[in-house]
């Protein structure tokens, strides 16, 4: 019979490395097999567990949601060949404040290590000690935050110091300050109840868990657009080397990540599943029926809404550094036409 219980220690449990990973002076979390491959952190019994959710759920006639990087309907900004511009003339910072910016915010799910869910048992009919959800605080919460601030009290960095060590290999330590922090990457609350069938603390955390998978969606585009800047020729002069290991490391953040796309999906997709009593009514329904709507919500915002925001920003900053430049204005018209361009030129 296919496992579908297990315990903390399981759920946290790491592979034997014979190498540890250690980059820019960072001790990292996972390490590398006998010949040389990235092992990503707490994934022993983790990767096995979820697709055992997972091929349940799909038995139980139940799809996953759609969590594809295709949900997004924005590119990157700037895109490939304009952050390639941007490095030949000598404008790095963007690049640099997104890496930095990317840490500080990885750095904030530490939050998830002694996150306590609410249980969900009493709302609904399933048995949970065999779902994803039954395990949220009984390891995959606390594998998510370790992932992603990793274990200070063990000197052992997680995303937070990759990105930084990422940072650190192409540019060098302190080569710009520290730029200006935004407060979330997540959807702000709506000031009103948006599942009010359930208890709000459970709304809430759904809510989380909708915004968590959409940051992560939104990441695999980063990912895809760091290692192709990082792997064109002639962007790094006398750091091409280290450019290139910077996109292996990268590469590396996102293996990890893939398994929080992977339970986070699993969680979601079991909670529209389940046969929920609502608190208004006491009425029986599938939670696909007050989820689905806000689940599109949750999309449109992220796919669109977060992009049209930050590209106006995004673009002032960088509108102010290029016509600080000698030909400015000129360099600022070629970088808008290279907008809709797939590819460095």
């Amino acid at each position: 019979m296919q496992q579908l219980s297990y315990t903390d220690a399981e759920l946290l449990s790491e592979h034997d490395y014979a190498a540890l990973q250690q980059e820019a002076g960072y001790r990292l979390h996972g390490g590398f097999d006998a010949s040389g491959r990235y092992v990503s952190p707490r994934t022993r019994v983790r990767w096995p567990a979820v697709r055992a959710w997972q091929q349940a759920l799909e038995r139980r006639g139940w799809p996953l949601i759609d969590a594809d990087p295709g949900l997004l309907q924005r590119p990157s900004y700037p895109n490939v060949a304009q952050q390639a511009l941007l490095l030949r003339h000598g404008l790095g910072q963007s690049l640099w404040d997104a890496l930095t910016v990317t840490g500080v915010v990885e750095a904030r799910g530490g939050m998830l290590r002694d996150f306590v869910a609410p249980d969900f048992a009493p709302l609904v009919s399933e048995d949970l000690s065999v779902t994803a959800t039954g395990h949220l605080n009984r390891g995959l919460l606390r594998a998510h935050g370790l992932d992603e601030a990793g274990d200070p009290e063990a000197g052992i960095g997680g995303h937070d110091a990759a990105w930084f060590a990422v940072r650190d290999e192409i540019f060098g330590a302190g080569a710009y300050p520290v730029p200006e922090i935004p407060e979330s990457l997540g959807r702000p609350a709506q000031g009103r109840r948006l599942m009010p069938q359930l208890p709000e603390d459970h709304e809430q955390l759904i809510l989380l868990l909708m915004n968590v998978l959409m940051i992560e969606v939104r990441a695999e585009s980063f990912f895809d657009f760091c290692v192709r800047v990082m792997r064109t020729p002639g962007l790094f002069p006398r750091r091409e080397d280290a450019a290139a290991h910077a996109a292996d490391m990268v590469d590396r953040i996102r293996q990890d990540e893939r398994i929080h796309v992977a339970y986070l999906r699993t969680v979601l997709s079991e909670l529209r599943s389940f046969t929920f009593r609502s608190v208004l009514d006491g009425e029986e329904m599938a939670g696909a029926r007050f989820m689905d709507p806000v689940w599109s919500d949750m999309v449109q915002w992220h796919g669109v809404s977060v992009y049209e925001h930050d590209r106006e920003q995004t673009r002032a900053k960088l509108r102010s550094q290029m016509r600080a430049l000698a030909g400015g204005e000129a360099l600022l018209a070629e970088f808008d036409a290279l907008g809709d361009a797939p590819s460095v030129a």
